[in-house]
């Protein structure tokens, strides 16, 4: 009796020790961990703020799997990837591939990207009209400028496909490479090609490239008579951007179709609250959202 009276403790300290806890590894909005497929050309804005958010939360993972528009696209539609980053929201029949399946897809807008037109120093030619790049795109130019774009299927080159409402390239006057990198050297060596880089891109990797990148310049570009920015010309700088008169504007959307109240719908929340709307601004793009600013004043009599 009195061995018994000894074991039975021991054996009930043993099985609460090894017993597991119900939250190990739970998902919330500010921990677990979450997988994201992100368009490339914004993997630097997303980093800074993951790093912030990760910083706030630190139980919180972050799995990225980066590609261009056209790769990522097809893992999110099946399935494999529910939360995304993209330059444009889902057209109805991509959405369809979860209201089948009664999936709520949640779009926010969280910043404002500017597409750049950049060109060799030695280029004499400083500004263009969004008119003359459509003329480009159309193949009807006559000004012998040709467009270097970072690759054939980046969200940047199907921004101008839509813009000039075209479904195939001309045969000439366009010219698509590897990546951003590429697009910059080739246009620092080339006369009278115009490099289509993404701002987002080209600010955080100004130090990075900066060989090239003292090479070339950005260009000014008016927009169509009668459109918001026709009155002169305008570069991607960050008050154009805010004020939406530079003509080659483009939202970058967080796109999330988790379907429970997880990290990804935190993530979401929080790209759109305050926090993350200064570290966009930060970051030299429009945020979604100016938050007001708060002046206190003392009376000192």
């Amino acid at each position: 009796m009195k061995k018994l009276f000894f074991i039975l403790p021991l054996f009930l300290f043993i099985a609460c020790k090894h017993k597991p806890k119900d939250n190990d590894g739970a998902e919330t909005r500010t921990s677990g961990k979450v997988k994201m497929l992100v368009d490339e050309s914004f993997s630097s804005v997303l980093q800074d703020q993951i790093e912030v958010f990760k910083l706030d939360y630190p139980d919180a993972t972050f799995d990225l799997v980066q590609g261009n528009e056209n790769k990522i696209m097809p893992t999110f539609l099946n399935d494999s990837v529910r939360v995304m980053i993209l330059s444009r929201m889902l057209t109805p029949d991509e959405e369809k591939a979860y209201t089948k399946r009664s999936i709520p897809v949640f779009t926010s807008r969280f910043a404002i990207d500017g597409i750049a037109l950049i060109t060799g120093n030695d280029n004499p030619d400083s500004t263009i009209t969004a008119d003359e790049v459509v003329s480009i795109l159309k193949g009807t130019s006559t000004s012998g400028k040709q467009l270097v774009f970072d690759n054939a299927y980046s969200s940047t080159l199907r921004y101008f496909k839509d813009l000039a409402q075209l479904k195939e390239l001309p045969k000439s006057g366009i010219y698509t490479l590897s990546n951003n990198n590429d697009v910059i050297k080739y246009v620092a060596e080339h006369k009278n090609y115009i490099g289509v880089v993404g701002v987002n891109w080209l600010l955080k990797n100004k130090r990075d490239q900066s060989d090239f990148i003292a090479q070339v310049k950005v260009m000014g570009v008016k927009n169509t008579k009668g459109k918001k920015g026709d009155d002169a010309f305008y570069k991607p700088v960050q008050k154009n951007l805010i004020d939406g008169i530079y003509p080659f504007l483009r939202n970058i959307y967080i796109i999330n179709a988790e379907g429970k109240n997880g990290l990804g719908t935190g993530f979401a929340t929080w790209l759109t609250g305050q926090r993350g709307q200064l570290i966009v601004l930060k970051s030299g793009l429009g945020p979604n959202k100016m938050n007001p600013r708060e002046i206190n004043i003392k009376n000192k009599n």
